[in-house]
């Protein structure tokens, strides 16, 4: 039998991967790898097909679970540290997918009663409670840990003090906020169960409020200093660097979260009336004024930095394979700012404590600063009032003896 082998860009590849070596180089190409790098993943699939071979597993059978097989077993050896590519090897699944050579699927794994209950949780809390999914996988995963603790019985008979249990349980083993966290899935899943028929009786006013010593700290921001110094550690001549600008002086003008900044797409930004769509949580759009420097900002990015992608998220990664940012690269990006610029490490939050702070001290009434922070509830903004110290001590009662 005739050993496949292929030789692309001064790479030999044998193995079952061979006939597909130009398919994937080309993958990488629109995928905006330079040819350097793919020749380096290159390399990194033909070891890949050697050990396909090695352990008798065609491309028929290939899924993700060997991709990870083989990254330990990288791992293992130590050796190629500076070329491992999850990336590159999922970029190499897709082109296989769309050369319709994997014929593999993930076995199904059957589905248990609390399996089923769960699916429906998560539908509810997407489709009528409007939540993030962040906040979906989270509530979910508490669910799963209420339910696990409830034993085969599951959900039939279950009473308050199961609940009770399983607050206790939670809160031996983790921290207070967190147990608080848990506290919000149960509760929701609670009131899912009792809507659904699942549960008897409404179980909510079971789970008893978890309290913990209160933070008594004052909304912090940086100082305008500092917010100068962190612009002005970009160096806008890279691509990168205009990215980076672009992000914080977003988050400094326009107050938002690092999850929307990330969720920011192309057909968000109105040009011509000079406003920006702003998709924040429970599936809320908001739009807002777009500053002219934070339009010049993004314009200079999509003209000089951002990458040639289809994709329709405003901002990209900066290296192949160009996907979108995560919100974990928002803050990131604002973490290596503050090295850079030689202050204190601060969280992409801090930036929009910053934006209300300053609305605090020019005096705009808080009603407007919730509109422009988009807070659900005037009390969330109500906590920022307690930064105007020059008000609330007009407001103090004069200390006992003072004579003044």
């Amino acid at each position: 039998m005739t050993k496949l082998t292929s030789r692309v860009s001064g790479v030999l590849m044998t193995g079952p991967l061979a006939p597909f070596a130009d398919d994937y180089r080309r993958g990488l190409t629109e995928y905006g790898y330079t040819p350097r790098t793919a020749e380096h993943q290159l390399r990194q699939v033909a070891r890949f097909s050697v050990w396909l071979e090695n352990s008798e597993v065609g491309v028929a059978q290939l899924s993700q679970r060997h991709v990870e097989d083989f990254l330990v077993a990288q791992r293992s050896v130590g050796r190629y540290r500076n070329t491992w590519s999850r990336p590159g090897l999922m970029c190499l699944i897709e082109v296989l997918e769309a050369q319709g050579a994997l014929t593999a699927t993930e076995p199904a794994r059957a589905l248990t009663p609390n399996d089923v209950v769960l699916c429906a949780f998560e539908h509810y809390l997407l489709r009528e409670r409007g939540l993030a999914a962040g906040t979906v996988r989270g509530y979910v995963d508490h669910a799963r840990r209420f339910l696990d603790g409830l034993g085969e019985a599951g959900l039939k008979g279950v009473g308050p003090s199961a609940v009770t249990d399983a607050l206790l349980r939670e809160s031996r083993s983790v921290s207070v906020s967190a147990t608080q966290n848990f506290l919000s899935g149960l509760r929701a899943f609670l009131r899912f169960g009792f809507v659904e028929g699942l549960i008897d009786s409404d179980l909510t006013g079971a789970a008893l409020a978890v309290t913990g010593r209160r933070r008594s700290s004052l909304p912090r921001g940086i100082s305008s200093a500092d917010a100068r110094a962190l612009l002005a550690s970009c160096d806008r001549r890279t691509a990168i660097g205009r990215r980076d600008y672009a992000l914080l002086i977003t988050l400094l003008r326009l107050g938002l979260r690092r999850s929307e900044v990330a969720r920011l797409q192309l057909d968000d930004v109105d040009w011509r009336s000079g406003e920006v769509v702003i998709r924040g949580k429970a599936a809320r759009a908001d739009r807002l004024p777009l500053p002219a420097e934070v339009g010049d900002a993004i314009a200079n990015y999509l003209r000089r930095g951002r990458p040639n992608s289809e994709r329709r998220e405003l901002f990209l990664q900066a290296r192949a394979p160009f996907a979108p940012i995560a919100s974990g690269t928002v803050a990131s990006s604002v973490r290596r700012a503050c090295r850079r610029a030689g202050i204190e490490e601060v969280g992409s939050h801090r930036l929009r404590h910053t934006v209300a702070c300053e609305l605090i001290a020019a005096h705009v009434p808080l009603v407007e600063i919730a509109q422009v922070l988009r807070h659900k509830s005037l009390q969330s903004t109500a906590l920022y009032a307690r930064v105007d110290l020059a008000t609330l001590r007009l407001l103090a009662a004069p200390w006992p003896g003072d004579v003044r």
